[in-house]
């Protein structure tokens, strides 16, 4: 039974005026709320106001002294028989009547019976929560799909870390995926006070927390529709060299990721064109093409420094000329550009829109672009040769090569420079 318009005649708010404890009648704003702004008579005569109620808004005069299901009971007393029926428990039909003090234990027991029991309305209304209900948590519960019992390995054995965690008994895992969303919403409290962008803001964060619940949802029917728990279905499917569906949700998920890329890439365009003050598609055409061309002259400018590599020797020279003879008339090169001054070193490496770039002090970003090293890689290497650092009290050049597997002189370079900026000690 839905009582909402009964409690919202009896667990009420005090008054905003006075604070007293609000007796019938009473009067409540038709302009206010939520929460329902309730007045006593006296604040209301007095023309009470606070912040968006004003005296001349419109009102509703609150009582429950008026019939509800019956005509000889009031809403109060059918309020009152709820809850008597609720804490002397069912069928205890005197000791209701003495709580409610207004009427016999015949009455009392007849009208519930006839207008909570025997009401079609109020049968029909229950059958449709208890069928929506069941509806709502049918796919809660994720299945073990083994043709066995399924195992019941200890905590943190081999068996469960294995089965990511997932408790047969109660078909559920012992650590959910972003087990943490929700403490982005403990400190969370809607109240009347708050300013339309602070409660457009919290509504924000409850949508964001709905998709990660929404997100972890997808993730469970993915294991339940294609059985990921059973691990000898799987054990016998690479005996079996039919492993289609177990790369299906490999499949979802990478698929996704090269969604994902694709989007970052055609935001960060868009956003290009926002920072030149684009506006429109059809200029951002027109950008594209100005910058292109740019490029392209910006190529033939640079190509002087290449030509004062060769300008020495003058076979190397007519072998470079010959090759952009051919490049200009769309030709392949095919010939080798030669140097006495021997191989030409890589440029610096271009740090821009790399992970981890943020994480770096201006001469790591410099080291890294002269080494060609990516952040992420030298953050990693980094960490490892500070924590061997830690443990030794001190680092050779020899264990720096031990631990980081790429080549030797970029190790050299990695460890001369925090040796010199005070990360490491030579041991």
């Amino acid at each position: 039974l839905d009582r909402g318009w009964l409690h919202d005649l009896f667990d009420k708010p005090p008054c905003r005026g006075c604070s007293s404890y609000l007796m019938e009648p009473y009067i409540k704003c038709a302009e206010c709320g939520p929460p329902p702004f309730l007045l006593c008579l006296q604040c209301f005569t007095r023309g009470f106001e606070y912040k968006k109620h004003q005296s001349d808004h419109t009102y509703e005069i609150m009582t429950s002294d008026f019939p509800v299901l019956d005509p000889s009971w009031t809403a109060q007393e059918e309020m009152a028989l709820l809850e008597a029926v609720m804490d002397c428990g069912f069928g205890n039909w005197q000791d209701v009547a003495n709580q409610m003090c207004t009427k016999a234990k015949e009455e009392c027991e007849k009208h519930y019976m006839k207008h909570f029991i025997n009401n079609p309305l109020f049968a029909s209304t229950l059958l449709n929560l208890k069928q929506a209900e069941e509806a709502q948590n049918a796919d809660t519960a994720i299945p073990f799909h083994p043709a066995d019992d399924p195992s019941r390995p200890t905590f943190d054995s081999l068996l469960s870390r294995d089965m990511a965690g997932y408790m047969p008994a109660r078909a559920d895992f012992i650590e959910e995926f972003d087990n943490y969303a929700e403490w982005d919403l403990r400190d969370i409290d809607f109240v009347e006070d708050d300013s339309d962008i602070l409660h457009a803001l919290k509504i924000a964060v409850v949508d964001i927390y709905h998709s990660r619940l929404k997100e972890r949802q997808r993730r469970k029917k993915i294991i339940r529709d294609h059985g990921l728990i059973n691990l000898r279905k799987f054990q016998t499917m690479f005996t079996n060299n039919s492993i289609c569906s177990f790369w299906i949700p490999l499949l979802f998920t990478v698929g996704e990721k090269l969604v994902e890329f694709e989007l970052r890439r055609e935001i960060k365009r868009l956003q290009e064109y926002r920072t030149a003050g684009i506006t429109n598609f059809c200029s951002a055409r027109t950008y594209d093409h100005l910058k292109k061309t740019r490029e392209e002259e910006r190529l033939k400018r640079t190509m002087l420094s290449e030509v004062l590599q060769y300008i020495q020797d003058s076979s190397a020279c007519q072998q470079w000329l010959s090759r952009q003879a051919d490049i200009d008339s769309g030709l392949s090169p095919t010939i080798p550009v030669a140097s006495n001054s021997g191989r030409r070193s890589a440029p610096p490496l271009n740090l821009t829109g790399l992970p981890g770039t943020e994480k770096l002090n201006e001469k790591e970003k410099e080291l890294c672009q002269m080494v060609r090293l990516v952040p992420g890689a030298y953050l990693e290497y980094k960490a490892a040769l500070v924590n061997e650092c830690n443990k030794q009290g001190g680092l050779r050049l020899a264990q720096a090569r031990a631990l980081i597997k790429i080549d030797v002189n970029k190790t050299r370079k990695i460890y001369d420079f925090l040796i010199r900026e005070g990360y490491i000690t030579k041991a």
